[in-house]
C-alpha cells in the first residue's frame, strides 16, 4: 500500500481530522540514516505527524519544520514538511539502544526525555511563525497534542505509531490528528471523547489492516464523517549537487581558495537524507569562479 493522508470533517464541520499510513516513508528514513529501532520509532512518529501538519498549510511554497531538542540519548530530531505531502527528517543520534518500556514497547519517551518542541512555519511572510512548548512525555503524539492546545489553542488528539519487524525493518507506521473547531458543542465533544477512549493503540489498528479511512471511521463514524480527499505522502529530500554547491559558494572566496590550495576533494553531507556530495578540486575552482562573478 502506498503511503497517503486522508483529510476529513465530521459533525457538520465541528471536527476536522487527518489520518495517514506511512510505512514506506519511515522505512525510507530508516534505510537512509541506518537508525536503531527506537530511533526509527521516534523519527517515524515525528515524520508522520509532520506530514499531516504539513498538508494543513494552504500555500504551495509553505514549509513546516518540527524541531525537538532534548536531554535523552537521541539528543534531537528535525522534520521538515511541505503542503504537498513531502517530508524529510533526521535524528541527531541514530544508534540509541534502550530496553523496552513498562508496556513492552520501544521506549521512545526514554530516548527523547525532556526538552523543547519547536514548530516553525514559513508561510512566505517577513518572519516565520514559531511556537515552542515543553515536551510532555517525549512520546511525540502527546507532545504534539499539547502543542496544539497550548500554542495554537486548538483542542486536539494526536495518535502516532511505528511497529517494527523482528529484522528491524518497519512493519507498520501511521497516525491520526483529530481537532475540535471553536463551535464544537458539549454533546459532540463527549461523543468524540468516548470514541477516542476505545482506541488503545495506533499500531494495533494498523497491524490489523486498518486503512486511514477505517481509523477515521472508528473515531468519527457516528459523527457524520465526511472524507474530503486523499493525498500521497513520501519521504523526499530536494537536495542535489547544485544546491550543495551553493552552500560552498556561500562560504566565500577565501574559504574556497583555501580548499583548493589544500589540493584535496571536499565532501559534504545532507543531514536530511544522508547523501554525500563530493567536489573535486576542479569543481571547487568552478565554484570559485561563480563566487567571483
Amino acid at each position: 500500500m502506498n503511503d497517503y493522508i486522508v483529510r476529513a470533517t465530521a459533525a457538520q464541520g465541528q471536527i476536522r481530522a487527518f489520518a495517514a499510513t506511512t510505512r514506506e516513508m519511515v522505512e525510507t528514513a530508516r534505510k537512509a540514516h541506518n537508525t536503531s529501532p527506537v530511533v526509527t520509532a521516534a523519527l517515524g512518529r515525528l515524520l508522520t505527524g509532520g506530514a499531516m501538519m504539513g498538508v494543513m498549510m494552504k500555500g504551495d511554497k509553505d514549509v513546516l519544520t518540527l524541531q525537538i531538542k532534548c536531554d535523552g540519548p537521541i539528543h534531537g530530531l528535525v522534520v521538515t514538511a511541505d503542503a504537498k505531502g513531502n517530508v524529510k527528517g533526521y535524528a541527531d543520534q541514530t544508534d540509541v539502544m534502550l530496553p523496552a518500556n513498562a508496556q513492552g514497547k520501544l521506549d521512545v519517551g526514554g530516548a527523547v526525555g525532556s526538552g523543547i518542541l519547536s514548530v516553525i512555519k514559513d508561510l512566505g511572510l517577513k518572519e516565520p511563525y514559531v511556537g515552542q512548548t515543553q515536551l510532555q512525555t517525549g512520546e511525540i503524539g502527546d507532545d504534539l497534542t499539547y502543542y496544539f492546545a497550548s500554542s495554537e489553542q486548538v483542542p486536539s488528539c494526536v495518535g502516532l505509531g511505528v511497529l517494527m519487524e523482528r529484522d528491524n525493518t518497519v512493519k507498520r507506521a501511521g497516525g491520526f490528528i483529530v481537532q475540535l473547531m471553536p463551535d464544537a458543542t458539549e454533546e459532540i465533544i463527549e461523543k468524540l471523547e468516548a470514541n477516542l477512549a476505545q482506541i488503545t493503540s495506533v499500531t494495533g489498528l494498523l497491524d490489523q489492516g486498518d486503512t486511514p479511512e477505517m481509523i477515521l471511521e472508528k473515531l468519527l463514524g457516528n459523527l457524520d464523517l465526511e472524507i474530503l480527499d486523499r493525498l500521497d505522502t513520501r519521504f523526499y529530500c530536494n537536495c542535489d549537487k547544485v544546491r550543495v554547491g551553493k552552500v560552498l559558494i556561500s562560504l566565500g572566496k577565501k574559504d574556497l581558495q583555501n580548499m583548493i590550495d589544500e589540493g584535496k576533494e571536499v565532501q559534504l553531507n545532507c543531514h536530511f537524507c544522508n547523501t554525500d556530495y563530493t567536489f573535486s578540486v576542479e569543481e571547487l575552482k568552478e565554484l570559485l569562479s561563480l563566487a567571483q562573478a
